[in-house]
């Protein structure tokens, strides 16, 4: 088992033990996601530290999309719920990196991209192609995607 696996399953031990309802039932439904990833394909395999990250990433990101909905229709206390949820799995995912963090990083593939030849709004892809792999799981998609049209729009 991976470790980040065991210590999702460890914690949730600890929360079945200490009665904690909302952390346990959290944990669960991720324990849940991972084996439904791991069970998906020709074959069942274990995901590696990575793919668990990747699942657990895309859990929170659903609990805040829940969140945001539920606001949106007057539902406060599902709401709060679903943000309760997503700061549980925050605590299992690498610390976002700040604004100005991920503005540097993009101000510099930027420059690489125009380096390369690549200018204005038609450079996104090439920028994008250079920002990802750097800020993989340290910052949401879009909010890269917002920093880098704002650069290449000359912001």
């Amino acid at each position: 088992m991976t470790t980040l696996k065991s210590k999702l399953q460890e914690d949730l031990n600890a929360a079945i033990k200490g009665r904690d309802e909302l952390r346990s039932s959290t944990l669960r439904l991720t324990l849940t996601a991972i084996t439904k990833e791991e069970v998906a394909g020709q074959e069942k395999r274990e995901l590696s530290d990575d793919e668990v990250l990747r699942v657990i990433t895309k859990e929170a990101k659903k609990r805040r999309e829940a969140a945001d909905a539920f606001a949106q229709g007057g539902r406060t206390e599902s709401a709060e719920r679903e943000k309760a949820e997503g700061e549980i799995l925050a605590d299992y995912l690498p610390k976002q990196l700040s604004d100005e963090e991920l503005k540097q990083i993009v101000v510099h593939a930027v420059e690489e991209a125009r380096a390369a030849g690549a200018e204005g709004p038609r450079a996104m892809g090439q920028v994008m192609k250079i920002v990802n792999p750097k800020v993989a799981g340290l910052a949401e998609g879009g909010r890269v995607a917002a920093i880098v049209k704002q650069q290449l729009a000359g912001g």
